[in-house]
């Protein structure tokens, strides 16, 4: 298997891309057919500015376990094997879109019902996010970890590309046989997860509590202001753009669309970020990685604007596109730099917060673009959306400046590192 990247040689890492494809496949089909569903069922009964404010809740809903949870799963992923804590999150999950698939065949699926599920399935996704994302550097030889991250980030755009499409194709047949096929893909990756063999992993030692041991993960990163500027940017930038929030309004309302167009408008810019995940997986990013990442975030923030304005079906794929090849910009430095300025014992501590952030930009930007469309409308949303996230990079361009003059993703030295675990 020599022509194979580097990474995929190794049989661990091979059965972690695929565990990890499997499961963004079924998330996203799992998703894309909630969001459907809920503005389906809302508009039945509900004005459009009421139907999207039920749209939005779906992320909120999705937060609040995310934000009370995060702490104690980074905590459990320093301190327990980073697979069971994996193994456990896909279990969750395939119960979930069981569930829904039963309810929903039932014909006895509620705006109710879908919450409650939605709650679960972020707790499944507070376990999943700092286990994944810190197993990735178990597997892999540190010289070759930034290639590993790409490559894990083709398979999550992979997923979220042929997820939502699938999910979309998937509707229109039944919105039943979407979550079925959810639930076969979870299954699927659960077998993968059980393929990795054990694993060197640094554990947190226990000189201290776990409520102290999760305190010190929370100082390093406020300690850390690169980590800490990567980490807030993309909270802050993608909680107000939140475009892809918006996607069943403009299918349905502005371009009179049903769930096929869903489907490819919310795997529109997965196109964008699996084309730069593959640029970046056979040439790694190596020099002035801090800068771009900010020019990154602000074309992302730009793009935004142009989909809000947009009333072209085709000019829409193509900002979104862009809004997903920046944010794959943004992901491949931010995670490349939290995975290599962290040592091993508190990385899942620090994938965490990270995790943390990007459910509270993702969940809570959801919530808030539904929010801000009930009120003003989606065009008005998106667009000052895609302005304030414009204006947060040029802020963090002023108050991080390690970020902005970061060269490369190796630290300078080992005393880079300002705390380690301390009692």
């Amino acid at each position: 298997m020599n022509w194979l990247p580097e990474p995929l040689r190794i049989p661990n890492y091979r059965a972690y891309w695929l565990a990890r494809l499997a499961a963004t496949l079924a998330q996203l089909a799992m998703v894309t057919a909630i969001e459907y569903q809920v503005y389906a069922i809302a508009r039945e009964t509900m004005s459009p500015a009421a139907a999207a404010f039920r749209l939005g809740l779906i992320g909120f809903v999705q937060f609040v376990p995310l934000f009370f949870l995060s702490p104690f799963a980074g905590w459990a992923a320093d301190r327990i094997d980073r697979r069971i804590l994996a193994r456990a999150a896909i279990v969750i999950e395939i119960g979930c879109a069981a569930s829904l698939a039963y309810f929903t065949a039932m014909g006895s699926i509620t705006l109710p019902i879908i919450y409650a599920i939605a709650v679960f399935v972020g707790v499944a996704r507070v376990l999943m996010g700092p286990s994944m994302s810190a197993l990735a550097s178990n597997i892999v030889p540190r010289a070759i970890l930034p290639n590993a991250i790409a490559l894990s980030s083709i398979a999550w755009q992979a997923g979220t590309i042929l997820g939502p499409a699938l999910g979309g194709y998937l509707l229109a047949v039944s919105i039943q046989t979407a979550y079925f096929t959810a639930t076969g893909l979870f299954i699927a990756s659960l077998i993968s997860l059980f393929f990795i063999s054990e694993v060197r992993q640094t554990l947190a030692e226990r000189t201290s509590g776990p409520i102290r041991q999760i305190i010190n993960g929370l100082k390093y990163v406020r300690d850390n202001k690169l980590v800490l500027g990567a980490i807030t940017l993309d909270l802050c930038a993608v909680l107000l753009g939140s475009a892809v929030a918006l996607l069943p309004i403009f299918a349905a309302d502005i371009f009179n669309g049903g769930p096929d167009l869903f489907g490819h408008l919310r795997a529109a810019p997965a196109v964008g970020a699996t084309t730069v995940a593959i640029i970046f997986a056979i040439r790694p990013l190596k020099t002035n990685v801090g800068a771009k990442m900010l020019v990154a975030v602000g074309i992302f923030g730009l793009a935004t604007i142009g989909f809000g304005l947009s009333r072209s079906i085709p000019l829409t794929f193509f900002f979104l596109i862009v809004i997903g090849a920046a944010d794959m910009f943004s992901v491949y430095v931010r995670s490349s730099l939290i995975q290599l300025y962290t040592p091993d014992e508190m990385r899942g501590r620090v994938g965490a917060v990270s995790t943390l952030s990007i459910s509270a930009s993702n969940e809570l930007g959801d919530a808030e673009s539904g929010l801000m469309a009930s009120i003003f409308g989606p065009t008005t949303a998106a667009v000052l959306g895609g302005i304030g996230a414009v204006v947060v990079t040029l802020i963090w361009a002023w108050k991080f400046p390690q970020l902005r003059l970061a060269k490369s993703f190796e630290p300078p030295d080992p005393d880079e590192h300002p705390r380690r675990e301390k009692g």
